[in-house]
C-alpha cells in the first residue's frame, strides 16, 4: 500500500521535503511542503513549497528559471517527511552551488541502477522486439563474444582522437558488460564491493 503525506502531523500542517537528484543521487536542498504544495507538485511536475519567509507556495526557479523538475516522491514509515527525486534545472542553491551543502552535483550512479534494471525486466519479460532480450536468448556465450568486440573496439578508438565515437564506444561496452553481469545473476554491488575491499 502506498504511503500518503500525513501533513496534520504538525499545528503548521508542514512537512519537511528532502530534494534528491534523480540520477546523481545527490541530496540538493530541504524544504517544507503543505499539501496544496505536495499536490501542485504533482499536478505541475514543478517542485514547489510552502515558503515560510514569504508565507506562500512557492515554485523552485519561479524567478531564476533554475527548476526541479518532479520524477518521483516516497513518504518515510512515520509519514512525516517527504523525498522528492527531480531533475534540476541549474544549480539548486540560490547561492549559485549545485547542492546547498555546496557540492558538485556529478556522477549519475542512478542511471547505471535504472539501466540494470531495465536489463533484467528485459530478460525476465522478454519481447522479440528487444535487443537486449535477444542476446539473453542467443546465451551465455553470445553475450560474452559481445563484450570482447565491444572492449576490442574500445580499444580502436581510444589510439584516436575522436571523443565522440570514443564515447560511444565506452557506452556501448557500459551497456553490454550490465548485460553480461545479469547473464550470469551477479549483481553489480558485487564488483563494487570487490573493488572496495580492494581499495586501500
Amino acid at each position: 500500500m502506498d504511503r500518503k503525506p500525513n501533513f496534520s502531523k504538525n499545528a503548521d500542517g508542514l512537512l519537511p521535503a528532502v530534494i534528491q537528484d534523480h540520477w546523481t543521487l545527490k541530496v540538493l536542498m530541504l524544504g517544507y511542503m503543505n499539501e496544496e504544495a505536495y499536490q501542485k507538485t504533482l499536478a505541475e511536475k514543478k517542485v514547489t513549497f510552502f515558503s515560510r519567509s514569504k508565507n506562500r507556495l512557492w515554485t523552485k526557479g519561479e524567478e531564476s528559471g533554475n527548476f526541479l523538475n518532479y520524477v518521483s516522491s516516497a513518504i518515510d514509515c512515520d509519514e512525516d517527511t517527504i523525498l522528492i527525486q527531480a531533475d534540476p534545472v541549474g544549480p539548486t542553491c540560490h547561492t549559485g552551488d549545485d547542492t546547498c551543502w555546496q557540492e558538485t552535483n556529478e556522477g549519475k550512479v542512478g542511471f547505471l541502477e535504472h539501466l540494470r534494471k531495465t536489463i533484467k525486466e528485459r530478460k525476465e519479460n522478454p519481447s522479440e522486439k528487444s535487443y537486449t532480450a535477444s542476446l539473453f536468448q542467443k546465451g551465455i556465450n553470445k553475450v560474452a563474444q559481445k563484450v570482447g568486440e565491444e572492449a576490442v573496439e574500445l580499444v580502436i578508438e581510444a589510439k584516436d582522437d575522436n571523443k565522440d565515437l570514443f564515447l560511444g564506444e565506452a557506452a556501448d561496452l557500459m551497456y553490454h558488460y550490465l548485460t553480461l553481469l545479469e547473464a550470469k545473476d551477479i549483481a553489480l554491488d558485487e564488483v563494487i564491493d570487490t573493488l572496495i575491499k580492494r581499495h586501500k
